[in-house]
């Protein structure tokens, strides 16, 4: 028996973390689902909102100017690929975790003059609407490091010009697409069924 009740938790957190995908396809369903804010419904969706948090946060700060010159120290000390993965996960893990909470408080407090949605509900809706940004670091990111390499990381490498003009054109557009997943999310989580309004 509690290994049937151990199994129903998992599998709600297999679920979400499979709306963390879907939400870039069918966000309206996957925002819907929000509308739980139960601690065990919140406890489910607690995975893939960390991935999301954690991924969108390291493609924030690889795009910063700070990335760009992670490698240009000479000598033996030089930066090497190792420490720009250490340097973004630690650092793309800090930045996504106080956006997702001082993000979703200003969220929060923007909401509360229309209501309807609880804090958590507004990280929440934050985090699953980071959802292209995650996937920017997927896409555009094994592209750019292709076709640039080191240079990304150092002063004066080759990634400047028409290349990389497309490329920052390309990472704006998947931001856009966050913030449209954004106002749907928050659309979805505020609106109730018309059973419920009766």
């Amino acid at each position: 028996m509690s290994a049937r009740i151990e199994a129903q938790p998992r599998a709600d957190e297999w679920v979400w973390l499979q709306r963390a995908v879907f939400v870039l396809v069918r966000p309206g369903e996957v925002f819907q689902a929000m509308r739980d804010d139960s601690d065990s419904a919140a406890r489910a969706r607690s995975e893939a909102v960390l991935a999301l948090v954690i991924l969108s946060g390291i493609a924030t700060v690889l795009w910063t100017p700070v990335a760009g010159t992670l490698m240009d120290v000479k000598g033996a000390h030089a930066g090497d690929g190792l420490d720009v993965a250490l340097w973004a996960f630690f650092t793309g893990g800090l930045y996504g975790t106080v956006f997702y909470f001082v993000g979703g408080l200003v969220l929060y407090a923007l909401t509360r003059v229309v209501g309807g949605i609880t804090y958590r509900q507004a990280r929440h809706v934050l985090a699953f609407a980071s959802g292209p940004v995650a996937l920017s670091l997927l896409v555009l990111w094994p592209l750019r490091l292709a076709i640039y390499g080191e240079d990304l990381f150092r002063t004066g490498g080759s990634d400047h010009g028409a290349g990389n003009t497309t490329f920052v054109v390309l990472e704006l557009l998947f931001a856009a697409w966050s913030l449209v997943l954004l106002v749907v999310g928050l659309r979805a989580v505020r609106r109730q069924p018309r059973l419920e309004r009766g």
